[in-house]
């Protein structure tokens, strides 16, 4: 939290920090305008944690409140309103994963994170093909046992047409 307040102090930032009775702190930014800026951080497992909304005008606190949320790894959602548009910028973890802009009630996505790594490690580590391949292998040599200890042609042709099944649905699996 000190690291927090050091920031804005560092950057000349019009500010008070209240401590309040349950140790949680609200810190209220003062705009150009003498507008107050209230975010309120409550301690959660030994950490400071903000939620809320706000609205922020002065360039300065718009772009200091962009490095926070940058540096100390914040998700947020960041409404820039321009003229005739507006950019909603999404942050996860401190990083930009979306970036949209709202016209004329139309949304058009500007740039979109894409987890390609986390994406190809996910699929790697889904094993549900290879349990259903093991599944129907066992299925398969069941079925074989099964055959060889069956004398009767009628029992035999049924399954004869399940083992047929069962190695097609085998063959597309393993394709």
């Amino acid at each position: 939290m000190a690291m927090f307040i050091q920031m804005f102090v560092d950057h000349q930032a019009s500010m008070r920090v209240r401590i309040l009775e349950n140790g949680n702190q609200e810190v209220v930014l003062l705009d150009d305008a003498g507008q107050e800026i209230v975010l309120s951080f409550e301690r959660q497992s030994g950490a400071y944690v903000c939620r809320g909304t706000c609205r922020i005008t002065n360039r300065n606190l718009v772009n200091l409140m962009r490095k926070a949320v940058a540096a100390f790894k914040g998700s947020a959602i960041v409404h820039r309103h321009y003229e005739t548009y507006t950019m909603v910028y999404e942050y996860e973890r401190g990083t930009v994963v979306k970036i949209m802009e709202l016209r004329n009630s139309q949304q058009k996505i500007i740039y979109a994170y894409k987890d390609t790594m986390g994406e190809l490690e996910q699929l790697f580590r889904k094993d549900e093909v290879e349990q259903e391949i093991s599944r129907v292998k066992f299925q398969i040599n069941s079925m074989l046992d099964l055959r060889n200890a069956i004398d009767e042609t009628a029992v035999r042709e049924h399954i004869d047409r399940r083992l047929a099944e069962l190695t097609h649905h085998l063959f597309v699996l393993e394709a």
